[in-house]
């Protein structure tokens, strides 16, 4: 059984195309036989575990300003604006005052790619990731377990 893994992005992804020297980037994969669109309606999908850290979050950030969701558009993904979909590849995210982040989701080769993009603003941003960084990966990689899960279902 193929467990969560942590891996470089593929050089298709179109993230690459943002990448600054001192931004933030990871990646996980999974096996799965997913889209990326459905791959990434589950990753958002998140436990009453995770909700309850993002409600700690926005409190947390109140004084701060920062914003809670991303933009109203129509096509969003959990409360991720899509900025862009493609057969292989979904990319989601906004930007903040204290920080700039996009999520791609990438089928490839059968396998499902998580990748956090990350870059900071100024030093809110700076300190915000690196207290967000241990929960974001307990995140992803349940996130990513899901998506193995739900690919193990047969379609009919």
């Amino acid at each position: 059984m193929m467990k969560v893994t942590s891996t470089d992005l593929p050089l298709q992804s179109s993230l690459y195309q943002r990448m600054a020297v001192t931004d933030f980037l990871d990646c996980y994969s999974v096996e799965a036989n997913l889209s990326p669109r459905q791959a990434a309606n589950i990753i958002t999908d998140f436990p009453g575990w995770a909700q309850f850290l993002v409600s700690i979050r926005n409190l947390v950030t109140i004084p701060f300003g920062l914003l809670k969701e991303g933009p109203e558009v129509e096509d969003k993904v959990g409360f991720f604006p899509v900025e862009s979909d493609t057969p292989t590849e979904l990319i989601a995210g906004f930007n903040d005052k204290h920080l700039d982040f996009r999520v791609s989701v990438m089928a490839l080769d059968g396998r499902i790619f998580l990748a956090t993009w990350v870059h900071p603003n100024n030093r809110l941003g700076q300190l915000y990731l690196k207290t967000i960084l241990p929960f974001h990966i307990l995140i992803v990689r349940n996130a990513l377990a899901r998506v193995k899960t739900a690919s193990k279902i047969p379609t009919i």
